[in-house]
């Protein structure tokens, strides 16, 4: 019977091939790809694969940020650094624009949040810089419409998703062809659990955010989550922001994503809370509880 430290740094290797497998394919079979950067653990992961995939050469293709303005500072900072270092391309569009342009509206009340108002500035993005192909970190253990699509899935040319019409994959036949005005939605990380990215992130010693670590940071409790406070949350008067300890098990936008009570300084600790965690990865994500199906409805309308 394996223990928890049984499973700690224990990588399986062959998911790392596949995906490699998976950006020499779109490198091979697009024109113009692009690779959806938000800062997170599986970003980062998409990033350090595409080094691999093309090494010696650079990542053939920019990284693109939708930057809603209210991520954390932490995060942009990361992100900055990241591009600096490895030398790929950064693109950044932000969706204070659209809401200047009056393409998107921002939304009021308690919950108001800007991710989902992403959509709008990343479908203008696709547009502008006609990138066929946009890869993302989408897995499909995270939640049940990533577990229904493809690695290759095709979007019409308003961006949209149909879980009813997509391709079958034999075995590793990746089909990308597509109509003109289409676009394609690649996860080469789909098969990956939560435990597989941090045991290779571990493996590989990669810098992340420090948010994922635990930290001192002012939050406020709202429905039995802790919010990190800030100017971009709509806190309620009896919402009074105090001192914790913390760490982010997923990183979004500073209105949609609440923090964890934890202690886990190293990664060691924080794969033995996850093999132990009650909730599940985005269980603390405000964004998925919009609805039951508020993730398919978000890819129906050209969501990440």
């Amino acid at each position: 019977m394996q223990t928890i430290q049984d499973k700690i740094g224990h990588f399986p290797r062959q998911l790392e091939d596949e995906s490699i497998y998976i950006l020499r394919e779109v490198a091979a079979q697009f024109e113009r790809p692009a690779l959806l950067f938000s800062g997170g653990k599986d970003s980062i992961t998409l990033v350090r694969l595409a080094q691999k995939a093309f090494f010696p050469g650079k990542i053939p293709f920019p990284l693109v940020h939708i930057d809603t303005g209210h991520n954390f500072p932490e995060t942009i900072e990361f992100r900055d650094w990241l591009a600096k270092e490895t030398g790929a391309k950064l693109i950044v569009r932000y969706v204070q624009d659209s809401i200047n342009q009056g393409k998107a509206t921002e939304e009021s009340g308690k919950y108001a949040s800007r991710n989902v108002l992403q959509t709008v500035t990343l479908l203008d993005t696709i547009e502008e810089f006609k990138f066929d192909a946009c890869i993302g970190g989408a897995r499909r253990d995270e939640e049940k419409a990533r577990a229904k699509e493809r690695i290759f899935s095709v979007r019409d040319d308003f961006g949209q998703w149909d879980a009813k019409r997509q391709r079958p994959e034999l075995f590793d036949m990746l089909n990308g062809r597509i109509a003109v005005g289409e676009n394609v939605r690649v996860f080469p990380i789909s098969n990956w659990t939560e435990l597989d990215v941090w045991n290779y992130i571990k493996e590989e010693k990669m810098e992340i955010p420090s948010i994922y670590y635990s930290h001192q940071r002012q939050v406020i409790e709202r429905d039995g989550m802790l919010w990190a406070d800030s100017e971009y949350l709509n806190k309620e008067a009896d919402e009074i922001p105090f001192e914790a300890t913390v760490r982010f098990r997923t990183v979004g936008d500073m209105t949609c994503t609440a923090a964890v009570a934890s202690d886990a300084t190293d990664i060691d600790v924080i794969i033995e809370e996850i093999l132990s965690a009650e909730i599940s990865e985005r269980g603390a994500r405000i964004d998925d509880k919009r609805s039951e199906a508020a993730m398919e409805k978000r890819k129906q309308q050209g969501y990440f």
